[in-house]
């Protein structure tokens, strides 16, 4: 799967450039990482029965959902919604739940066998979410963890 890649640095990700003899282009990432950050680090829609954080109105969403059929593979994951949670047992859930969500369509698009995820309590404010695949036709796994922080919606390769 040929995906942009994404550079990661302190303050987020951008795009990649490559050097080809002396003209830069986008650089390619054959991985799966860029995919997953963009899957379980945009937000995407709440759902309509979700409790917005307090003093939120907006429901968010990825821009690109508005290209998609009605209802159909929405981009993005509900981890926002965490932001003014505290780190009980129930939102820890509901944080795997919702990059599980998020990831879902790797598995129905074929791209991975099958998809794990855990999370937990990192330290005050900060979660590790783990998340691990077995790619197709035997090609091996992949693992991969995020440190994530709700209240600033931001995250790190752990």
């Amino acid at each position: 799967m040929a995906d942009l890649l994404l550079a990661f640095g302190s303050l987020g990700a951008d795009l990649a450039l490559t050097d080809l003899a002396g003209a830069k282009d986008l650089a390619i990432d054959d991985g799966l990482l860029s995919a997953v950050v963009v899957s379980l680090f945009s937000d995407r829609l709440a759902d309509g029965g979700d409790e917005l954080p307090a003093g939120e109105a907006d429901r968010r969403g990825w821009w690109a959902d508005a290209t998609l059929p009605s209802g159909k593979d929405r981009i993005g994951s509900r981890l926002w919604l965490l932001r003014r949670e505290k780190q009980l047992p129930e939102v820890v859930a509901r944080a795997r739940d919702y990059a599980l969500e998020a990831l879902q369509w790797l598995v129905d698009e074929g791209r991975v066998e099958s998809l794990e995820v855990f999370a937990s309590v990192a330290g005050p404010g900060h979660l590790h979410i783990t998340v691990q695949m077995r790619l197709p036709r035997g090609a091996g796994g992949w693992q991969q963890t995020f440190g994530y922080r709700p209240d600033t919606n931001r995250f790190d390769l752990a």
